[in-house]
C-alpha cells in the first residue's frame, strides 16, 4: 500500500490537498519533514502522512473526526 502525503487546512472549513504518494514511509516521512520545515506554509495548515490502499481510503480517514482520549482523573 502507498503512502499519502496531505496538506489539510482547518479554515474556513476542512480541506485536503493531496501533495504526493511514495511507496515508502522513509520517503513519505521525509518528504513531510522537510514541508513542515518551510516558512511559506498556509497558517492554519498541517502536513500528513497518510496509509491507505487508495486515495479515497486516505482522505476518509483524514476526514474522521477523532474524540479525545480520555485522561486519568476523568469522570466517565
Amino acid at each position: 500500500m502507498p503512502y499519502y502525503l496531505y496538506r489539510v487546512t482547518e479554515k474556513p472549513i476542512r480541506q485536503l490537498a493531496k501533495l504526493a504518494q511514495f511507496p515508502s514511509f522513509k520517503e513519505a516521512s521525509a518528504e513531510a519533514k522537510r514541508l513542515r520545515g518551510e516558512a511559506d506554509q498556509p497558517a492554519g495548515s498541517v502536513i500528513k502522512v497518510m496509509f491507505a490502499d487508495n486515495e479515497l481510503q486516505a482522505e476518509d480517514q483524514l476526514s474522521q473526526v477523532r474524540e479525545a482520549p480520555l485522561l486519568v482523573g476523568d469522570d466517565l
